[in-house]
């Protein structure tokens, strides 16, 4: 089953500098070292909706017009802890066609987590109809175009067999489309014309652009939703009714003050390969920390700073020596984000 998603009309930016020193395909194929994650059945809808942060039932409406008109094929969402606290970064995607087909959606996670998210959404099963499997007999792969995004959408040939879903990213237009095959599926078939990106460049982009992805970014138990800018990327109902770690979020977005966020920094030097500890400190001139270290690679990371530094001259303190960096907002945060 092939599922189409409705093309986009605007063109890319931040994608088209993804591609350096040229190339004439028509798209790079990242492979994704994620995990998914099949929840299925009657209840599986309402069963997630308890536990994630987005409107899961949008995803079960149904396709038909008017009421299925403009629906997503995929939802981005947080696992929360009883705390408020990201436990996963999820993606969502919709497998059924109809509402009167039986309920069939994908997670994404990190696969370091696969284990303990399926014991996590067992532990909520209780009584509910659904079943819950990993699906390891699919492909996840990141689509960065280089033509307009509606262009992707309609070159798609006719490979039921080997492609599942390929649908806008969720979080932001920056990060192009997501796609989902069969193992070993042949991707020129699919996209024709597509190449096989460095996944190296995929997560360059990522962090170019503050886009969190795995428990790296988003340490379990430790990284909270908003500060996150779970908001900015789509990943959040606020009218939505109760699931686990809701009330700490709410009050959060209902006071309106979020003092640190995740943003993109840049360094003065390329990062040493695996010789940050988790949760280094970045600190202003005067010394005073101005938030923590996430992950990053050669010049380019992911940091929780506060606001109130970000235009400040910053460090990250390694081993004793001090790298400099800038931390910028990005571009496809809404404009009117002002804290």
């Amino acid at each position: 089953m092939l599922v189409r998603a409705a093309a986009a009309t605007t063109t890319l930016p931040g994608l088209r500098r993804l591609w350096r020193g040229g190339g004439s395909g028509a798209a790079a194929c990242f492979p994704l070292g994620r995990a998914l994650l099949e929840v299925r059945g009657a209840e599986a809808a309402i069963f997630l909706q308890g536990l994630l942060t987005n409107d899961v039932t949008r995803l079960v409406a149904g396709d038909g017009p008017p009421a299925g008109a403009g629906l997503p094929r995929a939802l981005y969402a947080h696992a929360l802890n009883v705390q408020g606290r990201c436990l996963y970064d999820i993606i969502l995607y919709r497998l059924h066609e109809s509402p009167e087909e039986e309920p069939r959606i994908l997670l994404e996670c990190d696969s370091g987590v696969l284990d303990a998210i399926q014991k996590h959404l067992k532990l909520y099963k209780i009584r509910r109809k659904v079943n819950i499997a990993p699906c390891l007999d699919l492909s996840l792969w990141a689509v960065v175009p280089r033509e307009r995004a509606g262009d992707i959408a309609n070159s798609l040939t006719k490979c039921a067999d080997q492609a599942l879903v390929l649908t806008p990213d969720p979080r932001t237009e920056v990060m192009g489309w997501r796609l989902i095959t069969k193992k070993g599926a042949n991707l020129s078939e699919i996209i024709p014309g597509s190449q096989i990106g460095n996944i190296q460049d995929y997560h360059r982009h990522r962090y170019q652009q503050g886009i969190p992805e795995g428990v790296k970014d988003l340490p379990p138990g430790v990284a909270l939703p908003l500060e996150s800018n779970l908001a900015y990327m789509n990943g959040i109902s606020f009218t939505k009714g109760c699931y686990i770690g809701q009330e700490l979020t709410a009050r959060t977005h209902h006071m309106g003050v979020i003092r640190k966020r995740l943003l993109p920094v840049h360094f003065s030097a390329p990062l040493p390969k695996d010789s940050i500890p988790e949760g280094a400190e970045i600190l202003t001139e005067s010394g005073k920390s101005a938030g923590k270290f996430r992950a990053g690679g050669g010049e380019l990371g992911i940091a929780l700073l506060r606001l109130a530094n970000i235009n400040e001259p910053l460090c990250l303190n390694i081993a004793g020596d001090k790298v400099k960096l800038t931390a910028s907002i990005p571009e496809w945060w809404p404009k009117t984000a002002n804290k």
